[in-house]
């Protein structure tokens, strides 16, 4: 556990972050196309996306380092859209880490302490303070090069925090890490997070590091954002079928939708019937709809053990430790399914079997 002297919340309150339609293009390109976002204070927001989304644009117009086109950003509710980015207050953690190589590790995390000019020894004391926050105490006269990945990303946070500030901006810091590293890291920055209570702005297009880390997520695509949400709002409900797949596989059945029944709808899909499933105000009766249903959500019965479900037969098995993945032929189509092996009993290449869920775990969208 990091201890929990040094750096904290007792500084400051955190400051909460807003944007409002904010624009930002590169010639013909846009980038960011009317984002509009509200982070709370102490919050661990992530913006998730693909490569060329605009999530890393639109950090760097947070921080300061692109101008934006149009829009508005403010901290604290201070607007800063044209401010400079030494007067933000913000903490930056970039993917290469971006440390000095000829500095020391102190030198390194007092830097921008050196830069508000604040005096040599109260600057080495909050050094010292930070890299005990990071659990690098006594690594102060050690050079980057003398650290592994793991600690030199710790370097980076702790120079980003030392000079306290409203928020704190990571641009996929831990995309460098080894995977086994990266899990650890997540830990002990979402850790760090809560004991500093420093609101922080996440970018990533890695799903399990966001759903690992984030109070809410903001899922981009084409510089706009899809859906904002918790990880499981945003996994159970998704809000079209880009965000449906990009946060993990899913079984889709396109069909139309039937009837409606309060938050419930009836889909009739080929080959699979009237399915009930959860569907909001968007799904109308007579509209086009896709059936949207995790693999992990579904589960397999042998059909002589007779009982309700869909009927289908298994044409391939993926044993992977502790799961078993299958993919099961339904009324003509594909679906995976992913279940935990079960002692003494498992299911083989040409079984029939029935599909059965609960009613909750299926969703629709209808675009």
């Amino acid at each position: 556990m990091i201890p929990s002297s040094g750096i904290g919340p007792q500084h400051h309150a955190a400051k909460g972050l807003d944007i409002a339609g904010l624009v930002k293009s590169f010639g013909a390109s846009l980038a960011v196309a009317g984002v509009d976002l509200a982070v709370r204070p102490g919050e661990f927001f992530t913006v998730l996306g693909p490569s060329g989304c605009g999530k890393t644009t639109l950090l760097r117009m947070v921080a300061g380092i692109l101008t934006p086109d149009a829009g508005r950003i403010a901290i604290g509710g201070r607007d800063v859209t044209a401010a400079p980015i030494w007067s933000r207050r913000i903490g930056l953690v970039f993917q290469n880490y971006a440390l000095f190589p000829h500095m020391t590790v102190a030198q390194n995390v007092g830097f921008g302490l050196a830069m508000q000019r604040v005096p040599k020894a109260d600057r080495q004391a909050r050094a010292d303070r930070a890299l005990a926050t990071v659990q690098l105490d006594g690594y102060g006269r050690r050079k980057p090069s003398e650290l592994s990945g793991g600690q030199q990303q710790r370097v980076a946070l702790a120079r980003a925090i030392v000079t306290e500030p409203d928020i704190l901006l990571l641009d996929e810091p831990l995309s460098n890490l080894d995977a086994r590293l990266r899990e650890d890291m997540r830990a002990e920055l979402l850790d760090l997070q809560r004991r500093v209570g420093i609101t922080t702005v996440l970018v990533t297009h890695d799903i399990h590091e966001a759903f690992a880390l984030s109070d809410r997520v903001a899922v981009m695509r084409a510089g706009k954002v899809e859906q904002l949400g918790a990880p499981t709002e945003l996994y159970d409900r998704p809000a079209n079928r880009f965000v449906a797949s990009f946060l993990g596989h899913v079984n889709e059945w396109p069909g139309k939708v039937a009837r409606r029944d309060g938050g419930y709808a009836e889909i009739r899909a080929d080959g699979l019937g009237d399915i009930r499933v959860a569907c909001g105000d968007h799904c109308r009766p007579g509209q086009d709809a896709w059936i949207m249903l995790r693999p992990e959500r579904m589960r397999l019965v042998a059909a002589e053990a007779g009982g309700a479900g869909l009927a289908g037969r298994i044409d391939q098995v993926a044993h992977l430790g502790n799961l078993v993945n299958y993919r099961v032929t339904v009324g003509g189509r594909p679906l995976a399914v992913q279940a935990s092996p079960e002692r003494g009993r498992s299911f083989v290449v040409g079984q029939d079997v029935r599909l059965t869920w609960n009613e909750a775990d299926v969703t629709a969208v209808t675009e």
